[in-house]
Parts: structure tokens; C-alpha cells; sequence
């Protein structure tokens, strides 16, 4: 039976609603457990023995400097061995002493001069735990003078400045650690100056232009307006260093209406009827410009998009490169077939340090 109040509410008979508003805590209000851990804090410091005996703490010192200068004996030995066993080509003999004896050095140098620097840490640095805060702005003037006392402190603790072998058989060390791998990276570059090497091509007075890779001379008439023929200098098939001369020799060879040309002054005769030829070698960092438009008569660097306009000399128009391509001045001989009139008047490739 249904019961009716003044204010019109109805309610199941023997029934009873009732209404209660939830809390809710403030995002910013923190809850402390009433049975939360304490800190236990850090255990109690335990002396090593170079703590409490002055003689263990001498012994320590000097097993660290005499790993720090068995460093410097492996660093030297591996440049030693280096000279001492050179590789000779076509004797696996010689290839297994230098590597044996050369791995063996940096080996020694390293791993003498990583133990020495454990042992040091554990035996003779400051032994106890720390706990220190750590802030992501920066601090204050006063806590700037702070870290310097602080570093003035990490010193002492570590006897760096006090311990004058461990010191100087440490800076010893880490300089002659590199010595291998200075030795080893200096021994891969060319044993003569390079740049000379690099201002001179195969291309001489009348070294014929031929296909790449086949070989095959090419005559003037064999080049139609519009085509692009991938050129090597006659003969560097022959040679044993192809690929070092190859790439310092690549030419493209073109033929556009003599009229097109933008021919500038003392370069009239290094075209012949509008065929013109120019390094294969992008003047950015050296990769193969390959991608001709016969259109437009541009040249791209499939690497780095480098274009050149071969209408104006191969001039840069587009990209990172920061020189035209240098051109081969090219002729005719009596039989008709392209020859070179001379190299180039500028070194090929990228524009190093070294080169105008």
C-alpha cells in the first residue's frame, strides 16, 4: 500500500530511501598510512683494511700503479709489434704475428688500465655510502661554491692529488692507451701525400675516351644530340689500381646544340660540335652524378640532389655542392675517335680543405 506525504513523494509501504552525499579528497591532499615503513637508513659504515692498516693502504697504492703502468707497457708493446711484425701481402703468417701481437698489447693496455682503476675505487677511494639531493634547476650561488667545495672534497677522498704515483701512472696511461689506434688509422692512409694523388687523373693529351666498362673507343660521330655515354680513359682496365684510378676518372660525355652552350672564355676548344665531357664525380662528397635530363640538360647527384646546369659549365643550380664540375677538354683524333687534350685543370671530387 503506497503512503503519500505532504510534498506528493510516494514510497513502497515498509520501504525506507536513504540519501547520502559522497566525500571526495583534494588532489592535492597527500595520505600518510598509518603503518608506513621507516626509514631504515643506510647500514653502518664497515672499514676496509686499508681503512685501519696504514701498510695494507701502501700496498693498495702500489698494485694501482703498477697496473697503470703495465697499461703504458701493453700501449707500447702493441705499437712495437705493429712495426716489428708488418703484414706482408699474400702471407697469412704475417697477418697472424701482427694480430696475435697487436691484440695482445692493446689487451694488456686496457685491460690493466680498467682493473687498476676498479682496484683503486674499491680499496683506496672513500669507502662509505652517500645520499645526496639532487636538483633539476639551477641552484643558487651559494650551492654553486657548494659543488666546487664538493669536487675539492671528491680530491681529497680519492687521494688523486695527494697520491702522486697512482697519478701519474694514470695520466700515463690514458695517454699512451690511444697510442695503438693512432698508429693503426695513420698506417690505412696513403703513404704519400694524398692531395698530389688527388689533382692528377689517367686522362692526358690524347688518351682516347671509351665506354665503361667495356672499353671500346668512342667516335664523334657515335654521339647523338641528346645521349649521355658513361666514359673511362683508355687503358684503366689495364691497371692493376682501376678502381682507386676509376674513380678519380669517370667522365660523363654529352651532346647538346652547339648554340645551347654558354662557352666562357679559354674554354672555346674543349668542346667539339656541342659535345662536351665532365667529371662523373660530385664536387659535395664524391658520389657518381648519374642522372642526366635531356631536357632541361641538368645533371643530379642521386645522393644529395646536387644539380648542375651542363648549358653553363655544369654549374651548381640546386644543393649542397659548392663548385661547378671540372671539364675535360676533349678533340678529335685523325681517325675520328674522341681524345682528351689534356686532365683536368682542377681536381675532381668533393671541394676538401685542401683545394680552391
Amino acid at each position: 500500500m503506497a503512503q503519500h506525504d505532504e510534498g506528493g513523494d510516494t514510497t513502497a509501504a515498509g520501504s525506507t530511501v536513504v540519501t547520502s552525499g559522497s566525500t571526495q579528497a583534494s588532489p592535492g591532499t597527500a595520505v600518510i598510512a598509518p603503518d608506513a615503513f621507516e626509514n631504515p637508513g643506510l647500514p653502518p659504515h664497515r672499514p676496509r683494511v686499508t681503512d685501519l692498516d696504514p701498510k695494507k693502504d701502501r700496498v693498495a697504492e702500489r698494485r694501482v700503479y703498477t697496473l697503470f703502468y703495465l697499461s703504458i707497457v701493453g700501449s707500447v708493446f702493441a705499437v712495437a709489434a705493429y712495426i716489428a711484425f708488418p703484414i706482408t701481402p699474400g702471407d697469412t703468417g704475417s697477418v697472424r704475428l701482427n694480430t696475435m701481437f697487436l691484440g695482445l698489447g692493446i689487451a694488456l693496455g686496457l685491460l690493466a688500465l680498467g682493473i687498476g682503476a676498479i682496484y683503486w675505487s674499491k680499496n683506496l677511494m672513500r669507502g662509505d655510502e652517500l645520499t645526496e639531493s639532487r636538483h633539476l634547476t639551477r641552484g643558487s650561488d651559494s650551492t654553486r661554491e657548494r659543488a666546487v667545495e664538493i669536487f675539492a672534497d671528491a680530491n681529497q677522498e680519492s687521494g688523486f692529488g695527494r697520491r702522486s704515483l697512482i697519478r701519474n701512472s694514470l695520466i700515463g696511461a690514458l695517454v699512451a692507451v690511444p697510442l695503438p689506434a693512432v698508429v693503426l688509422f695513420r698506417d690505412l692512409a696513403p703513404a704519400k701525400d694524398p692531395v698530389p694523388q688527388l689533382e692528377h687523373t689517367m686522362w692526358a693529351k690524347g688518351t682516347r675516351l671509351t665506354h665503361d666498362p667495356s672499353g671500346t673507343p668512342i667516335k664523334a660521330s657515335d654521339v647523338t644530340l641528346g645521349s649521355v655515354f658513361h666514359v673511362i680513359p683508355e687503358g684503366l682496365n689495364d691497371k692493376e689500381d682501376r678502381l682507386e684510378e676509376k674513380a678519380k676518372a669517370a667522365v660523363l660525355l654529352m651532346r647538346l646544340e652547339p648554340e645551347d652552350l654558354h662557352v666562357s672564355k679559354g674554354r672555346e676548344t674543349w668542346n667539339y660540335n656541342g659535345i662536351v665531357a665532365y667529371s662523373k664525380i660530385c664536387t659535395h662528397v664524391g658520389c657518381p652524378v648519374a642522372l642526366y635530363e635531356q631536357q632541361t640538360h641538368h645533371l643530379l647527384c642521386p645522393c644529395h640532389s646536387s644539380t648542375f646546369d651542363v648549358t653553363r659549365e655544369c654549374e651548381v643550380i640546386f644543393g649542397p655542392a659548392k663548385r661547378p664540375l671540372p671539364q675535360l677538354p676533349i678533340s678529335v683524333d685523325s681517325e675520328g675517335y674522341l681524345v682528351a687534350q689534356s686532365d683536368f685543370h682542377e681536381p675532381v671530387g668533393p671541394s676538401f680543405w685542401e683545394r680552391s
